[in-house]
This record gives C-alpha cells, structure tokens and sequence, in this order.
C-alpha cells in the first residue's frame, strides 16, 4: 500500500493520504479555476477514511450548496474537497500540493464543457526550459 504526503505552499498543514487514487483527474470547471486562480486543477480521488491531516487544520469554504473546499488559512493553498451529496464517503486532494506531485499520473480531464477554449491547444503553445528569451 502507498503512502503519498503533501502540503501546503508555508508548510502549516502537511497530510498523509494511503493506498491508491481512484482517479486523477484534472477539472476544467469555473468553480475550481475561480478558487485555484489557474486554468485547470488537478484531483486525486480517494475514500476520505485515507486522508489524515499530520500537521494544521484547514479552513473550509462553502464553494456551494454541497461543496467545501479545505485550504490553509495561513497561505491560502487549496487542498481539499468534499461534496457529500453528490460523492458520499469521497475527497478529492489536489494533486499539486504532493511532495512529489509526479506520483500519481493524470488519467482524464473533467468538465471540459467549462474548459477555456485555448486550453485546447496549451500543449501546442511555444514551450521553454525557464523563461522565454528577453528581447
């Protein structure tokens, strides 16, 4: 069984989460990117008995009627969410806030009726190491 750890960006809340993901999803929804300030989040799911906060306690907010989303009120680093209603017993993590963010791959993106349409084609976008090169 797997054991991943991650945390927010100050290190004021740090977890645990064991055995492996559901799904890992990245969701294009307007509701994550308004709360994340990016174009896509990426989520883990998993039961919500293998979460265990190590370090804090996260803040919640009542995105909507159902939904919370857990994030450090030191930093403000979005970590969790839970929407009983709709997935009862589930929490989805964001999948950035990892120690190693690369050890559970990406396996399909979701609401992509809400993707902005130039995240379509991102991965035909000029790409560099750092930096593009200053004029």
């Amino acid at each position: 069984m797997s054991t991943i750890t991650g945390g927010c960006h100050c290190g004021a809340i740090r977890y645990e989460v064991e055995g492996d993901a559901i799904v890992h999803a990245l969701c294009h929804c307007r509701d994550c990117r308004l709360h994340a300030g990016a174009p896509v989040v990426g989520w883990t799911m998993y039961p919500e008995s293998a979460l265990k906060v190590t370090k804090g306690e996260p803040k919640v907010y009542n995105s909507s009627e159902h939904g919370r989303r857990h994030f450090c009120g030191h930093c403000g680093t979005g970590l969790f969410y839970i929407n009983a209603d709709m997935l009862p017993g589930i929490i989805d993590i964001q999948s950035a806030t990892y120690d190693d963010p690369d050890a559970v791959p990406a396996t399909m993106q979701i609401q992509v009726a809400e993707r902005l349409r130039w995240m379509e084609h991102a991965h035909e976008l000029p790409t560099f190491e750092r930096y593009p090169p200053q004029p």
